[in-house]
């Protein structure tokens, strides 16, 4: 059995695991703190600047206008655009199928958020402006070259200089990434298998770990 937090004093326990993990971020929680007395007009502003941000789009006057209005210090809008930033950062990371709106709704009440906040902060999740704060992450994150072709054979080494090798099988491969790079690469049949063998393990932990009830937000 899991819970949403361990040890957080005023948080209640449950029996499955927050969107957050099991243990809050430190950030989230100190944001917690700093909204129990923000009005709803400011709380907005921060967050469509701090959603601004996540699209990749330059929110800097937006907070420098809402540091400069005196209703906060400067530490306390850190605080709270950090914690908005991660809270909505680690949402967003998580597919619909797997973390629900009600679900969402009821991690944030867990956390002493107040409903006309949770309502704006599921709007931002579940609302039409997911799609673009997704494809903004994606590109946002780092990019590694992925597999334009790939082709192999099985070879037969004839003659060569050593006996070792002489009329036993290697297999050829050759890959063309999407960033014009071409690489090649041959090794023996009991390598492959040996490849295979641990790519198929590894495949198979990932799918047992996927299983584990610590893992999973129900509905």
């Amino acid at each position: 059995m899991s819970v949403s937090a361990i040890g957080k004093p005023g948080v209640q326990m449950t029996d499955r695991t927050s969107f957050l993990g099991a243990r809050i971020p430190s950030d989230v929680e100190i944001m917690v703190k700093h909204l129990k007395n923000l009005d709803k007009e400011l709380f907005r502003k921060i967050l469509k600047a701090v959603v601004n941000a996540l699209e990749g789009k330059d929110c800097r006057e937006s907070v420098r206008m809402i540091a400069e209005s005196g209703t906060l210090t400067e530490e306390q809008l850190s605080y709270i655009i950090a914690g908005m930033y991660g809270l909505l950062k680690e949402a967003l990371r998580l597919p619909t199928s797997s973390l629900k709106q009600e679900v969402f709704k009821e991690d944030l009440r867990e956390l002493r958020i107040s409903e006309e906040f949770i309502t704006d902060f599921a709007s931002v999740v579940f609302g039409n402006r997911r799609s673009a704060l997704e494809a903004a992450a994606s590109q946002q994150g780092p990019q590694l070259p992925g597999i334009e072709d790939f082709r192999w054979r099985v070879d037969v080494a004839i003659s060569t200089s050593s006996l070792a090798r002489a009329l036993q099988p290697s297999i050829l491969m050759q890959m063309k990434l999407t960033d014009g790079s071409a690489h090649r690469f041959e090794l023996p049949v009991s390598k492959f298998q040996e490849l295979r063998y641990n790519v198929a393990l590894i495949l198979k932990e990932m799918n047992d770990l996927e299983k584990r009830s610590v893992l999973q937000i129900q509905d």
